[in-house]
Formats: structure tokens, sequence, C-alpha cells
């Protein structure tokens, strides 16, 4: 690693780095405990897996300044594991879902990204912010008015701050103001105390109790599987929306195999495997991280107030993390493409649009942007294969119909090609199918092609193929198409 990237990652501005991480940590706190709940755990579970998760991937990850922590995608799909087979279980499979991203990393699968859209990209933050913003719902709706002044109050500290001072984030002046507001005046108001069992102790190395044997890998292989496609995916999702924030690049191999290395040492720990958090991780920039020493911090802070500063961190309202959770999600949501829906090409915005839909209704973010990136693939399929030309230039005196072909020919292109010949018009005459300005790229392509000449045959047409670029000609010997196509 070169000395000027090292200061970059780690001796830039390191009080803004910890401030930041400071801030990260903060909004933590309430997602990783709710997300604990949804796995079925305790909190100190979902805690302890972010600590490690945290500090392990300040150093192994490949995009600096990203926040990767316990995340309810992954306990989605580790609840029903934990609810069937026990903790022991989860914690197994999130060692092996680990050496699945670890695997993944190091055979350079980050590339896969590039198929991801900008509109997925867009639908996936959009419908992230929601979620966010969702999750806090049970905390104000239903609340008195002292807890709804109490969340106004933390909103006002965190949008007004900022225009009188910027050099502590305001976040943390909310938390801070507000805490002290509570034990001075003894308010009866929910505290992080009430959300669920705290950590009381160092998180401790332990192999998952479970029997070495094949039906315990039947057991969890399915999970780990799951665990593993769906953290690389948020996990690389979120480093592009940093990687959109900063303007700097991220190794997105790196960022695979550095997430299996700290979940494998999460569930050597126990804690539960995790990912990339975008919400955390837009604070974080938000508020000048910038390298991995943020990163750091935020792990190990948490560590810090989880067990250190117990007694403290406990006192802190709720409605304090509430109004940085609000804060989060305005901050996560791109504005921006709600103004630019009908401005973008409409498939574009259709994708966009689905990927949010499809997100929030199911709680899950690999669907939605699975979801996404099928529809991006189809509706590009359909824009290429729309721009298929064929002309057909006809010859009285010399008895010739040509035909010229421009554009790509493939399997959604396939139909329109054939269709194209007129065997009526055809009658009589010789056929040219120039095809010089064409590809043809698969097997489909080819068989259509075989299909015009055979027909053409059929009717007692002499067709002859021109043009035919090298790669195409390649591709029809390597088939070992029909005997009318060899004949060319």
């Amino acid at each position: 690693m070169q000395l000027s990237s090292i200061r970059r990652d780690w001796s830039a501005n390191p009080i803004r780095e910890m401030l930041a991480g400071a801030v990260a940590t903060f909004a933590l706190i309430p997602e990783v405990i709710a997300f604990s709940f949804v796995a079925g755990v305790d909190p100190q579970v979902g805690l302890f897996a972010s600590f490690v998760i945290g500090i392990v991937i300040a150093f192994t990850g490949g995009r600096p300044a990203m926040i990767s922590a316990a995340a309810g995608s992954v306990a989605l799909v580790a609840a029903p594991l934990v609810h069937a087979h026990g903790l022991s279980y989860l914690f197994a499979a999130g060692l092996l879902a680990g050496i699945f991203q670890i695997a993944f990393g190091l055979l350079r699968l980050g590339v896969l990204m590039r198929f991801v859209s900008k509109s997925v990209r867009t639908g996936f933050v959009n419908a992230l912010a929601i979620l966010i913003f969702a999750a806090q719902l049970p905390h104000i709706i239903g609340g008195d008015w002292l807890a709804y002044g109490m969340l106004a109050g933390g909103l006002a500290v965190i949008y007004l701050v900022p225009r009188v001072t910027t050099a502590v984030p305001s976040p943390l002046i909310c938390i801070l103001v507000l805490t002290i507001a509570s034990v001075t005046l003894k308010l009866p108001v929910t505290t992080i105390a009430d959300l669920g069992k705290l950590p009381d102790a160092l998180p401790i190395f332990a192999w998952p109790d479970v029997p070495i044997k094949i039906d315990t890998l039947k057991i969890i292989v399915g999970p780990a599987v799951a665990i593993a496609m769906v953290g690389l995916l948020e996990s690389m999702m979120t480093a592009s929306v940093v990687d959109d924030l900063t303007g700097s690049p991220s190794s997105k191999n790196r960022e695979c195999t550095g997430l299996g290395i700290a979940n494998t040492a999460a569930s050597l720990f126990g804690g539960i495997a995790g990912c990339g958090m975008i919400g955390q991780t837009v604070s974080n920039v938000k508020y000048g991280g910038r390298g991995r020493l943020s990163t750091l911090f935020a792990g190990a802070l948490l560590l810090v107030l989880m067990v250190l500063l117990k007694p403290w961190v406990s006192q802190v309202p709720v409605a304090a993390l509430v109004a940085i959770m609000v804060m989060v999600s305005v901050d996560t949501f791109d504005w921006a493409s709600v103004k630019t829906l009908v401005v973008h090409p409409k498939l574009s915005s259709v994708v966009m649009v689905a990927t949010v839909l499809v997100t929030v209704l199911s709680s899950n973010l690999a669907m939605g942007v699975t979801v996404g990136v099928l529809l991006s693939g189809v509706f590009f399929t359909f824009k290429v294969a729309r721009l298929l030309r064929i002309e057909a230039e006809k010859d009285e005196a010399l008895g010739r119909l040509t035909y010229h072909v421009s554009g790509q020919v493939f399997f959604a292109s396939a139909d329109i090609f054939v269709d194209a010949f007129d065997i009526e018009e055809a009658a009589g005459m010789v056929v040219l199918i120039d095809v010089s300005k064409a590809h043809f790229w698969d097997v489909t392509a080819i068989a259509a092609l075989d299909k015009v000449i055979e027909r053409f045959k059929a009717h007692s047409i002499v067709a002859h193929v021109l043009g035919m670029n090298e790669a195409s000609a390649t591709f029809v010997n390597d088939l070992n198409g029909s005997a009318s196509l060899k004949a060319l």
C-alpha cells in the first residue's frame, strides 16, 4: 500500500473523522437493536457483531468511510434459521457465509456490479431511506406530547446548530442536549435501556457449538448462501453510493473479501453476520468521514459506549436516536430523482420506481435490486432489438432484390429479422442479404439467418449472404450450422 494512501485513509483530519464516526455510531444503535429483534436474538448479539465488523472491515474493506454492521436485510434471512435451530447454527451459517464472501472477492466477482444500472442504485437508495424512516414510526406513532416535543427538539438541534457552528456534528449535540434535559428534569421518556439487554462484557472468541457433520452442513448451507449474497449485494451497492458521494473509486473485490473476513470474525465472537449500512454511511460521509479512521472509530466507540459507558448511554432518550435516524432517512433519499422522473426516459423511471416498490413492500433489499436489474436487462434488450433495421432495394433490370441489414441480431430481434423477408416480393429474383452492417450474437441469431435461407430455398429462390463480419462468420463455423449457411 502506498504511503500517500495510508495517510489519506488514516491520518487526514483525524478529529473530523472521529466525530463523523461518532455520529454513525449513535445512528447504528437503534437499528442494530431493532434488527436483532427481527433476527430473534438478544441485542448484544447484534451489538457485538457491529463492533467486530466495524473494527475488522476498517482494515480489510475496499471502501474507506463505509460503515458496516449487523443489518436488517441479513436479519430477515437469518431469522428462520434461528427460530428453527437456535443461535449456534446462526453463528455457523455466518461463518460459512463469510467464507463464501471471501471466495467471491478472491474470484474477482465484484465486477458484477457493472450490471447494476444507475436507476437501480437510485431506487435502492430511495427504498432504503423509506425503510429507515418506517422503522422509526413505532417510536413516533402513539407517543405522548413529551415524546413529540423531544423529537421536535432533537430535529431542531440537528438542523439549526449547523447554522451557528459545524465544529461538532449536530447529531452529537442533539444527543447531549436531550440526555441532559431528560436526566436533569427526570422526564418519563423511553431510553436506550428500555430497548433490550445491552452487553455487560467484552465479546469472547468461541467456535460455534454445533455438531461437525454433514447434517449440520445441510442445515446451514442454504441460509449461508442467502446471507452471503444479500450481504454482498447491499455492501457493494452502498460502496457505489459512497463512490458517487465522494467522487472517488473503491475496490469492490476487496470489499467483498473484507466483508467475508469481518463476518467470519463476528461469527467467532458471538455476533450475527452483517454488511454495509447505507444510512449510517451517508451520515458518516456527510459529517466529514472520508477515511478508514472513521470506520474504525465507529466500531470502537460502539463497544466503549455499550460496555464501559453503559450506565450513561442507557439514559440517552430514544427520541434523540429517532431524530438522528429521521435526519439520516431525509439525507439518504435522492430528492432530485423525484423531479427527474418525468425528464428521464420512461423505462429508466419505471426501473427506479419498481426497485423502490418491491424493496419497500417486501422489506427485502436483495429482491428489490434483483427485480430492478432484471427489468433493466429486459428494457435494454428491448431497446437494442428495436434498433435492427432491414431495408429492401429492388432492381428489376438485373432481377435482383437486396436486403440491407443493420443492427444487432440476437435472441430478442431474431423474429423481427425473419419476418422482414418477403417471399412473394422475391419471387423470380436473386436475393442478396447484405449483413456488412450487422452482427450475429448468438445461436438464435444464426438459426434465424439459416431459417431465412431455407425459406427462400424452399420456394426455389437463390439467396446469398454478403459482408458477414469475421466474428459472425467464425461463430457460424463454430456452431457447425446447417448446410445452407456452410455453403455461404
